[in-house]
């Protein structure tokens, strides 16, 4: 019996101290910049595929967090950043037959640009504690990303190697053609970790990395979709205002 006692009070004592780190109930707005970084994407064909290769951008988020206590905290946030998204369709074809032919006898290349706004809008529940002069958090949530090609046409560039009329080396043949793209609307799962340091009584810090994961974006048609799950990993930096 009386060990349960201590037991229990070892618990209270213990309550009792976290108690005394976390942060009161507050709310604040956060601006921060970011670097953005995520993984190509290709289709499981081996002999035609389609890679897809996003550039690794800059990017802005602005955050508006309200915490209650501890384990009852929650956020909505946007984000914007100005990426291209690259494809590329490869296709074998046999050795040239005969010189002269003017068959194919090489592989066959599509590549295209695509220039895209994407937009991310997501909910998320916090944890998060107060320290001296350091208040940690987790995020945990989803929400949407729109991905919005800037111009409604880009240009193809197919790229064929045919057998020459003199010479029974292959030879490139490349043409060009406009290709429409399209807005895509997915869903995404989002994590993240970070710290808010206090510089001033109502302005902090903010260092946070925050994951995303979803489905690869196909902005265009006329490549195949690689419909591959994609992580995208933020590393930021901002200043949060508290009120």
């Amino acid at each position: 019996m009386l060990t349960d006692v201590r037991k229990w009070m070892v618990v209270a004592v213990t309550l009792l101290g976290l108690g005394g780190c976390v942060a009161a109930a507050q709310t604040t707005v956060a601006g921060s910049l970011y670097g953005t970084f995520r993984s190509s994407t290709q289709t499981g064909f081996v002999s035609s595929r389609t890679v897809e290769s996003p550039s690794n951008v800059a990017g802005v988020l602005l955050e508006l967090r309200h915490v209650k206590n501890p384990l009852m905290g929650y956020e909505v946030s946007y984000s914007y950043h100005h990426t291209d998204e690259a494809y590329a369709y490869s296709e074998p074809n046999p050795p040239c037959p005969a010189p002269g032919t003017g068959q194919p006898c090489g592989p066959t290349t599509i590549t295209a640009t695509v220039p895209v706004n994407q937009h991310e809008i997501t909910g998320d529940w916090v944890l998060s504690m107060r320290m001296p002069h350091f208040h940690p958090f987790l995020l945990l949530g989803g929400g949407v990303l729109v991905d919005a090609p800037g111009p409604g046409m880009v240009t193809a560039t197919t790229t064929i190697m045919t057998c020459a009329t003199t010479d029974p080396l292959c030879g490139p043949t490349v043409t060009t053609k406009q290709i429409a793209t399209d807005t895509v609307t997915k869903g995404l799962f989002q994590y993240g970790v970070g710290a808010d340091m206090p510089v001033l009584p109502h302005i902090g810090i903010r260092f946070q990395f925050r994951g995303n994961l979803f489905r690869a974006p196909d902005v265009t048609k006329a490549f195949a979709a690689t419909g591959k799950f994609t992580q995208e990993v933020e590393p930021m930096v901002g200043v949060s205002f508290r009120f």
